[in-house]
């Protein structure tokens, strides 16, 4: 058993210092806490501390060569503590041994760093009757880790810690080593992953690796965009060969595709997927078709959510699930193609790049997320060229007008038929885009005509209103007081009179 003993007279220091190597955890088997010297040395004398921190500034001079005694004479490891780094503290720190002074206020990577590495100091002296430190299993190799043949010592505890991207497992690596287990695991480092052997099981092993997978989980985060995956495999069958053990590891690590990434989960058992039918069928391709052509983004993202959230076993055979995403992505590209957007390089980049997400992304949730976003943004390029589309037709059919203007027999089914469009159709587009009914651009365009006559030709009124459309002259002058405010009669010479002056 390996004992810390904390001195310091500020009660929030020294609770601060003991919640720490409890928390992370830094693996000291008792924490001891004292207030002042007087109760500093009688723990010292009773409890027999292996390491002890305190802080120099408590020290009365005359009490200093008592407490220097007991503590050369008790004490395997000291740690100094000061509030000011004077001459006077570091030559105290020098005649106590001190492995380390910290000045105050101390960063908590130092101190982890330091008790963690005095503890295996001490942990590496301690003789065979240690039975808790001393290694009770012979080193894991390569060999027995992925052979699948027995060795000494199979029960063990092993872990299995992936990032996402297999780049970081160098920095994972790194981190593991330097992370305060509560026992060292040997550490293999494979192409995608790291594994952890530790040499020995616990009396509440689960508990105790549920701690410590949520604290490495929180640590890597803080310091780490790169998510962890990790599987614990606690199985206490001495016939199951380390080998085993990580073939079920790897096994549950596809549980990922379920749970996502920051999970601590643990083999229990063999999982068994259950068969699903990885096709939409007829109704289901009926009804994504019905939603795309409604633009019902809501509609959608129900459907996804409803068909794709799992949230506790039976789990369906991931890869299935991944075939019916597939079928999904053919309905888009369907939907693509008949709008078009496939001419379109950002959505069809878009595309390839949904479609390898399907493929590769070890989290359902993110696929879903990315199918949701792609859909969204093919609903939107649809509904944008449908605009276009709609004002193209608009244009087309004004230019006709300004064509044809001049024939009495000019109607909107014959224009909604030059332009491919249901009368009734084009006149609600022409509403909407325009802001004038058929009639009013028929009657704008005609009389914008007659007025350039009436101004630049000398032709009656008559015939002025025969060339834009109006066989009858009363209707005509009708139409034209109307819209202008005076008779085609009055209009001219208005206009005649302006540009004399």
């Amino acid at each position: 058993m390996i004992k810390l003993l904390i001195a310091d007279r500020d009660p929030k220091e020294r609770e601060g210092l003991k919640w720490l190597v409890q928390a992370y955890p830094i693996p000291f088997d008792q924490v001891v806490l004292a207030g002042n010297i007087m109760e500093c040395i009688r723990l010292i004398e009773r409890e027999v501390p292996d390491v002890l921190c305190i802080e120099l500034d408590m020290i009365p001079r005359s009490d200093w060569e008592n407490v220097k005694k007991r503590v050369l004479h008790y004490v395997k490891k000291v740690i100094g503590m000061t509030v000011e780094a004077t001459f006077e503290r570091a030559m105290q720190a020098i005649e106590l041994h001190t492995v380390d002074l910290w000045v105050k206020p101390i960063s908590p990577d130092r101190i982890k760093r330091m008790l963690n590495r005095t503890y295996k100091q001490i942990a590496e002296s301690h003789t065979g009757s240690d039975s808790r430190i001393q290694p009770a299993h012979a080193r894991v190799s390569y060999q027995t880790l992925f052979l699948d043949q027995k060795s000494f010592g199979e029960n063990r505890s092993l872990m299995l810690v992936q990032p996402e991207h297999s780049k970081c497992v160098p920095v994972l690596q790194a981190f593991l080593q330097e992370y305060p287990f509560h026992d060292q695991p040997d550490l293999f480092p494979v192409s995608d992953a790291v594994v952890c052997v530790f040499p020995r099981v616990y009396a509440d092993e689960k508990k105790v690796f549920l701690q410590e997978g949520h604290r490495l989980l929180n640590e890597w985060s803080e310091r780490y965009e790169d998510p962890l995956s990790l599987v614990i495999n606690i199985h206490r069958d001495p016939l199951l060969s380390l080998h085993q053990k990580y073939r079920l590891a790897a096994k549950a690590l596809e549980m990922r595709f379920f749970k996502g990434h920051r999970q601590v989960i643990f083999v229990d058992e063999q999982m068994d997927w259950t068969a699903i039918d990885p096709f939409l069928s007829t109704d289901e391709q009926r009804e994504w078709l019905e939603m795309l052509n409604r633009f019902d983004k809501e509609g959608i993202k129900t459907w996804m959510h409803q068909q794709f959230s799992y949230r506790e076993p039976p789990f369906p055979d991931p890869d299935l699930l991944r075939i019916r995403l597939t079928s999904i992505l053919a309905q888009l590209r369907r939907f693509m193609q008949s709008h078009r957007l496939h001419e379109d390089s950002s959505f069809e980049s878009h595309y390839h790049r949904v479609f390898a997400s399907v493929l590769y992304s070890p989290v359902l949730f993110r696929i879903v997320q990315d199918i949701l976003l792609f859909t969204y943004d093919l609903l939107c390029g649809a509904e944008s060229r449908l605009t276009d589309a709609n004002s193209n037709i608009i244009e087309q059919g004004v230019q006709y007008v300004e064509k044809h203007y001049h024939r009495p027999d000019l109607n909107l089914p014959q224009v909604a038929w030059q332009v491919g469009r249901n009368p009734s159709y084009f006149s609600h587009l022409l509403t909407t885009r325009k802001g004038i009914t058929f009639r009013e651009l028929v009657t704008e365009i005609r009389i914008r005509h007659a007025c350039r006559l009436l101004k630049e030709t000398t032709l009656s009124i008559q015939e002025i209103g025969n060339r834009v459309g109006y066989k009858n002259t009363n209707y005509f002058s009708r139409v034209f007081k109307r819209t202008k405010g005076c008779s085609p009669r009055e209009y001219r010479p208005k206009r005649n009179e302006r540009k004399t002056k």
